[in-house]
């Protein structure tokens, strides 16, 4: 089969198809250029002439779709640059440094499970069983271990949160922050 003739007889139902699922028509004849391309490149590959139909119209669907997640990345990576580029550290980077000096600076239990746990990322469970302690037990200690050192933070800072509890703004109190 001649890509010429393939093309005639498909394009307008390709175009059609492309037209219900994307808006703007510049961006279907884009779709349906890069659907040429493609037939081009692989419509030797094509045994039988009965299944060129769907084939055209997998490469059609893999070509909005394609479309579609790029579009998406583009916007992403647009939306990062616009709104959450910052040339100061965030709240999160600037007490990153405070976590481990302040978790060392609590009693050697707690210590010992929240650099487990919230550091090194270890499961509860895993932790419970390597302790030979239950799990529920394990769950009290390590809220009270969080407790602690949120304890040891309010005693460096004020601290402002939004509705979720996350810290929007801090003020550091006045000679407290030893370890940070």
């Amino acid at each position: 089969m001649k890509l010429e003739e393939l093309w005639l007889e498909y394009q307008s139902a390709l175009r059609a198809f492309l037209l219900k699922r994307v808006a703007d028509p510049d961006d279907v004849e884009d779709l349906l250029q890069e659907v040429l391309i493609k037939t081009h490149q692989s419509l030797s590959e094509i045994r039988s002439a009965t299944s060129v139909k769907s084939w055209l119209f997998q490469v059609a669907n893999r070509a909005m779709i394609d479309f579609y997640r790029h579009k998406a990345k583009a916007n992403a990576l647009l939306d990062e640059k616009l709104w959450f580029e910052q040339d100061e550290m965030s709240i999160q980077q600037e007490f990153s440094t405070c976590v481990a000096p302040f978790v060392s600076a609590l009693p050697e239990e707690h210590a010992e499970l929240l650099t487990a746990i919230d550091l090194q990322g270890e499961s509860q469970k895993d932790y419970a069983n390597k302790q030979g302690v239950s799990y529920s037990t394990l769950k009290s200690r390590v809220q009270k271990s969080r407790k602690l050192l949120k304890d040891i933070f309010e005693d460096c800072c004020h601290f402002s949160v939004d509705k979720q509890g996350n810290i929007i703004d801090y003020q550091p109190k006045n000679g407290k922050c030893d370890g940070c």
